[in-house]
């Protein structure tokens, strides 16, 4: 069973993803949150496989829960979900360790490929987009 865990502001967007992992076999949303400080609480406590990080948040930005997640041992699979699709963010996340990057506007099918790829036991995992 992957573990799986939403980090966005949007109430919409957490829906959508919610959608879209309830049509995954193998996969448990273990956890939600909507801001910074909620989310590296419960992703500490909860343990997830992966984690769906937005860059905005109230509180800090994604970045920074990016950064202090990737400290846990294990590391969850991070992939940044972002309406700000620029090369600076890419790059950042990328720096921090996020193993993905897509934008909400074009890219948010590639959330099940990765999982997929993740349930199949995919061992080589790489940033994707830029």
């Amino acid at each position: 069973m992957l573990k799986v865990f939403i980090t966005d502001d949007s109430v919409l967007v957490r829906e959508r993803l919610v959608g879209l992992l309830s049509e995954l076999e193998a996969v448990e949303l273990v956890g939600q949150a909507e801001s910074a400080s909620e989310a590296v609480e419960a992703i500490q406590r909860l343990g997830p496989d992966v984690v769906i990080l937005d860059i905005r948040l109230p509180g800090s930005s994604g970045i920074e829960v990016l950064k202090i997640i990737k400290q846990n041992v294990p590391a969850p699979i991070v992939i940044m979900l972002t309406a700000f699709p620029y090369r600076q963010f890419y790059e950042k996340c990328q720096e921090a360790g996020a193993e993905y990057f897509f934008d909400k506007a074009s890219e948010f099918h590639r959330i099940v490929e990765v999982l997929k790829q993740l349930q199949d036991g995919t061992t080589e995992v790489e940033v994707v987009n830029s």
